[in-house]
């Protein structure tokens, strides 16, 4: 071997241990990076007219375990849309209380029980009468206040949609634009490897509203799809629609057309307006606002029936004629089974027993359409209405006989139990994910072997400096002759 061909194997080497030192201290310096994927330099033996010619530094390899990464991102979207689920049942279940607790509706309806005992016993007091009417008060004023809160909590989940659609779409295009740089990259020759952390990166945002699998195509590019089979990106990326309404009434559903559903290239999606993009939290949102808050809004209406009917029983107030309201209302009138949707955000107590709005106290035990005030001592009405908010009753969206108390207690329960549901799924969601999020980073950077590696490349780089020490000696040794 010539003198040459020697100076230009150690500088091969020496720049490749330079190279492989660039690589190895991009590792350790993102040992702790998300969406970082651990490189190693491809080398091999230059040849030369058959000849050894030194090292040949070739590509980066980027190394990542994607069937892993794949179900991670299924996990991600899974926990983020059962977390969703679980903090709104827990704002849900603040507003309408647990069973036993004090302000709870079941408790508020006890109160008023123990309002109507207290004033049958000393019908003639105003003060009891009184206080019997600032328990009914309190009472509707809590079904209206939690039917209030109800639809708020769908207006936020509608305006959540709306910005995970705006998110969806703008990471799309970025992961689009990424692609093309990926190819550019590698037409060009250059490391594609940043990009494609920097598209991983994205493609977990994604994952966390809608649950993806991810496709190779040509040139280092990905597609993007559903689960369910709902293509995002494929070359070009889907462009989705959604309007956000900043009022939503209890009546306002997707199948009455009040409510938007996602859209593509303005056609509605599907008739549940998510189709095949459920799953992450874009599908939980949905969840929440088309079908636990209803539910909640139905449980409500349920009590505020049941209620209404059970005070506007002629048996009950014999001076009420059949079909008239009784003690408790539907915003001024009657109950009406047609019209029982967001009924609990409209009942309120009859204006014939409060003060405020021209009524008499003395109606409470008289009688609401009593035209005079009748004898003071006389504690049947007020017997009767305790007997009838106690007894166990049927109604039309319940069979099974309860009181009005245990019926919102109930409800209550299934509250509370639908959120314990949907925490025991977050608890089964988050230790999958914890554990494929660990097998994610056993096969990431290993700091200890990267060291070790390091010290390898000084050797390398010391052994070649050596020989280019020895080469220099000899040319010296050539010029001395």
């Amino acid at each position: 071997m010539s003198i040459s061909n020697s100076l230009s194997n150690a500088l091969s080497g020496m720049t490749a241990a330079s190279r492989m030192a660039e690589v190895v201290s991009s590792n350790v310096s993102n040992s702790l990076t998300d969406g970082y994927g651990r490189r190693t330099l491809n080398l091999s033996a230059a040849v030369v007219g058959g000849r050894g010619a030194g090292v040949e530094i070739g590509s980066v390899n980027r190394h990542v375990d994607r069937g892993i990464i794949a179900d991670r991102r299924l996990a991600d979207a899974s926990l983020s849309g059962f977390e969703t689920l679980v903090s709104t049942m827990g704002r849900v279940e603040d507003v309408v209380g647990s069973a036993g607790e004090i302000g709870s509706i079941s408790s508020r309806i006890v109160d008023v029980e123990a309002a109507l005992i207290d004033a049958s016993v000393d019908p003639s007091s105003a003060t009891r009468l009184s206080s019997l009417g600032d328990r009914l008060n309190d009472l509707t004023s809590s079904l209206n206040t939690a039917t209030k809160s109800i639809q708020n909590l769908r207006v936020e989940a509608d305006a959540s949609i709306a910005s995970q659609v705006d998110t969806l779409n703008t990471s799309l295009a970025q992961v689009e634009q990424l692609n093309k740089d990926v190819t550019s990259a590698q037409l060009s020759g250059i490391d594609p490897s940043g990009l494609i952390d920097q598209r991983q990166m994205v493609i977990d945002k994604i994952a966390e509203i809608v649950p993806v699998r991810e496709l190779d195509r040509d040139g280092g590019q990905v597609a993007l799809t559903t689960p369910s089979g709902e293509t995002l990106l494929d070359g070009k990326a889907k462009v989705f629609g959604f309007v956000a309404n900043p009022v939503i009434t209890s009546d306002m559903t997707i199948a009455s057309t009040g409510l938007s559903g996602i859209t593509l290239d303005g056609a509605p999606l599907s008739a549940d307006g998510i189709g095949k993009l459920g799953g992450g939290t874009l599908g939980a949102s949905f969840q929440v606002r088309d079908v636990e808050l209803v539910t909640a809004q139905d449980g409500l209406d349920a009590v505020a029936a049941d209620l209404i009917l059970r005070f506007q029983d002629t048996s009950v107030d014999p001076s009420l004629s059949a079909g008239e309201p009784g003690l408790l209302m539907d915003g001024g009138l009657a109950y009406d089974a047609m019209n029982l949707t967001g009924l609990a955000g409209r009942i309120g107590v009859n204006a014939a027993v409060d003060p405020a709005q021209g009524g008499a106290l003395t109606n409470l035990r008289d009688g609401i359409n009593a035209t005079t005030p009748g004898p003071s001592g006389n504690s049947t009405l007020l017997q009767a209405l305790s007997t009838a908010l106690s007894a166990p009753i049927a109604s039309g969206a319940d069979p099974t006989q309860k009181s009005a108390a245990a019926r919102a207690a109930d409800f209550e329960a299934s509250t509370g139990a639908q959120r314990l549901n949907f925490e025991a799924e977050l608890s089964f969601s988050n230790a999958r994910w914890s554990g494929l999020k660990e097998a994610e980073a056993a096969g990431g950077v290993d700091t200890d072997y990267e060291m070790q590696m390091l010290l390898r490349i000084e050797q390398a780089y010391a052994a070649n400096a050596r020989v280019l020490q020895t080469i220099d000696t000899l040319m010296q040794r050539l010029m001395e002759i």
